[in-house]
């Protein structure tokens, strides 16, 4: 798309265009520690209310996180995307006061599909979390060509 720089900045806008709409991922805490092309890295640390009747992490909560990161890494194309199919394998609880990061990585695009493989893990490096999520792309973009942030003009995401 003209008016961006390239993939990269392209990638940013549409990921803090998405976050800045993202209220459940607001709520929840959610931070992007990075964000590239097909690619997005979430943290999110577990607060007392995220804490399910076993003392651990809510698996749902969890499946958000790595939802998320999936969406913006779908999405980081500039070209809208939806899930179409998902699946996770936990293998270790997230315990309170624990910082969770979900690193989402575009394994295939092909068409309007893609299949996206997101592990999230404790800030231990132990996995917890396996998600695999398919993507479908839908009409529209993220980000307007008249918002197409212009580095030339001081605008970076």
């Amino acid at each position: 798309m003209e008016g961006f720089a390239g993939p990269q900045v392209l990638a940013e806008a549409a990921a803090q265009a998405m976050n800045k709409l993202d209220y459940t991922a607001q709520h929840m805490g959610m931070r992007i520690e990075s964000m590239q092309p097909g690619c997005c890295v979430l943290s999110m640390r577990v607060q007392d209310w995220m804490i399910n009747g076993h003392g651990i992490c809510h698996g749902g909560l969890i499946f958000t996180l790595a939802d998320t990161a999936f969406a913006y890494a779908c999405n980081s194309h500039n070209q809208r995307a939806v899930a179409q199919h998902c699946t996770i394998t936990f293998l270790a609880p997230g315990k309170a006061e624990e910082t969770l990061t979900a690193t989402a990585t575009e394994t295939v695009s092909s068409g309007r599909s893609g299949i996206y493989d997101i592990e999230v893990q404790n800030e231990h490096g132990t996995p917890l979390a396996h998600f695999r999520g398919n993507s479908r792309t839908i009409a529209g973009s993220i980000l307007e060509e008249s918002s197409s942030p212009d580095p030339s003009k001081g605008d970076l995401p």
